[in-house]
Parts: C-alpha cells; sequence; structure tokens
C-alpha cells in the first residue's frame, strides 16, 4: 500500500521517544531493555486484540520487537516513533490473522495457551483494587474482548487504538496508513458495531463505556 500524500510528519525534536530512538540506533542494549519496559505489555494488549489468541499474540509481540531492533537503524523519523511500532504491530497482526486462517488445522495445546496467558496476566495486575473488583473487571474485560472478536478487523484495528491504545485521530492515520476521514468512519463503524455486540452480550456494561461519551 502506498503512503497517502495527506499524512503529516512530525520531526524527531517533537517526538518523546527521540532520545530512546538514538540509543537504539546505536544499538545500547540499556535502549533496548527501556524499549521493551515501555511498550512490551501495552503492543502485546493491542495485537491480542486484534488476533483473538494469547498464545500467538506472545509471539507476534516478540516477532515486532525483533523487527523494531533489526529496523531501527532505518527508521527516518518522518513520524513519532510509537506510530512506527504500532505500524509494524498491525502489519505483523494482520500477517498472522491471515496465516492463521490458512492453517486452521494448526492446534495450539491448551497448557500452552493458558501459560503464554498468564505469563503476561501477572504483569498486569489489577493494582489498588479489591477481589470482587478484580473479578469484575476481568469479567468485563473479557466480554468485551469476546464481542471485539466479532467485529470488521479494520474497524476493530481504528477502535482499538483510539478508545484503549489511547492514539489520536493523526497517529490512527499515520499508523494505519489512511486519511482522518477513513479513521473517523471506521471508528464511528466500529464502536457502533461494538456496542451491538456489547448488548448482546452483556447489556449492564454498556452505560459505562466511555467512547460512547465523544
Amino acid at each position: 500500500m502506498s503512503r497517502p500524500t495527506h499524512l503529516q510528519t512530525c520531526s524527531s525534536a517533537t517526538d518523546p521517544d527521540a532520545d530512546l530512538v538514538r540509543g537504539l540506533k546505536c544499538g545500547d542494549p540499556e535502549s533496548f531493555r527501556l524499549l521493551v519496559e515501555l511498550y512490551q505489555d501495552p503492543v502485546y494488549s493491542y495485537i491480542c486484540r486484534l488476533i483473538d489468541d494469547p498464545a500467538e499474540a506472545e509471539d507476534v509481540t516478540q516477532d515486532v520487537f525483533v523487527k523494531v531492533f533489526r529496523k531501527v537503524a532505518g527508521f527516518r523519523e518522518e513520524c513519532r516513533f510509537k506510530t512506527w511500532l504500532y505500524r509494524i504491530a498491525t502489519r505483523e497482526s494482520s500477517n498472522r490473522r491471515r496465516w492463521f486462517s490458512r492453517h486452521r488445522w494448526r492446534e495450539v495445546t491448551e497448557s500452552f495457551g493458558q501459560g503464554a496467558a498468564s505469563a503476561y496476566t501477572e504483569r498486569m495486575p489489577y493494582r489498588g483494587r479489591g477481589p470482587f473488583e478484580q473479578a469484575e473487571r476481568r469479567e468485563q474485560r473479557e466480554i468485551l474482548n469476546e464481542a471485539l472478536k466479532q467485529i470488521n478487523p479494520r474497524f476493530k484495528q481504528a477502535v482499538v487504538l483510539r478508545d484503549i491504545a489511547g492514539f489520536s485521530y493523526l497517529e490512527i492515520s499515520n499508523t494505519l496508513g489512511i486519511s482522518l476521514g477513513t479513521v473517523k468512519s471506521r471508528i464511528l463503524r466500529g464502536r457502533a458495531a461494538l456496542k451491538r455486540q456489547l448488548m448482546r452480550h452483556a447489556p449492564a456494561i454498556v452505560p459505562h463505556a466511555t467512547w460512547q461519551t465523544e
């Protein structure tokens, strides 16, 4: 897909990750450790919602960071580093999803899947909440993830980037390589589809969805 001419760029001076990028380009091991510390969990969470399989999402996340490490020297800083990182994550997720659809016969063992999921769950605890609230929020997250599975992948990408990853419309435009108008359209249609799914699965949680107030 060619890069749309309308996409805006940003200089490295305005990128909060500029120092990190310089360290990565110099091959600094501490910079790579910081990269993983800052972005491993949010990138995994994003990928997991796109491909609906915790074990596969862990593999894709590892692939993403390997590609970042190998390709960062060629990163021309025409956009924010975070945008470039999520662009790679989106592409790798799409590639894995297409591959998986062609190899549906391949089964991941139950124990492996649970291990991959629990490994990441342990790194993302619910801090400062009691066990009952933790259980309630975990159930809501599972309902949300189940509803997201039913949405068109293109709409899902935009909704997850906006409402879960917290990207601006411009960042989504640059990440997905689409116009701002298309971003807004996909988010609008994705939210509507998500609302319909949530109403089917758990109508009680829909009024609490913050994206409805925008």
